[in-house]
């Protein structure tokens, strides 16, 4: 398992949960930029299984997406793809397009 404690990994797990569910409706983020916000930035693919194993109704898991707005994981792409487009962000068949338009950075 490595030098990693549990807890430490619990605690970074709680950070990108908590950073997941201020991502706005209609925005989206990178597993790399939630990896970068919760104080681990090469973190990008436990970010991702973070997000396969989430199955809280409160952590819009959709709107983490791949790097340059690849959609990325999701244990039904259809259904990732039509909640995106329900929030009105417009996915083409690999990637969102206007990705910089829609990526959240928060303040």
């Amino acid at each position: 398992m490595g030098a990693q404690t549990t807890s430490t990994r619990g605690t970074f797990e709680a950070r990108v949960l908590t950073l997941v569910r201020r991502i706005p409706r209609g925005r989206v983020a990178t597993y790399g930029d939630v990896a970068e916000l919760a104080g681990r930035p090469r973190a990008w693919r436990a970010v991702g299984t973070i997000m396969s194993n989430c199955r809280s109704p409160t952590v819009p898991c959709h709107r983490v997406v791949g790097a340059g707005g690849r959609l990325g994981g999701y244990s039904e792409p259809w259904r990732k793809r039509q909640l995106l487009r329900e929030e009105g962000i417009v996915v083409g068949r690999r990637a969102i397009r206007q990705f910089s338009q829609v990526r959240w950075t928060p303040r």
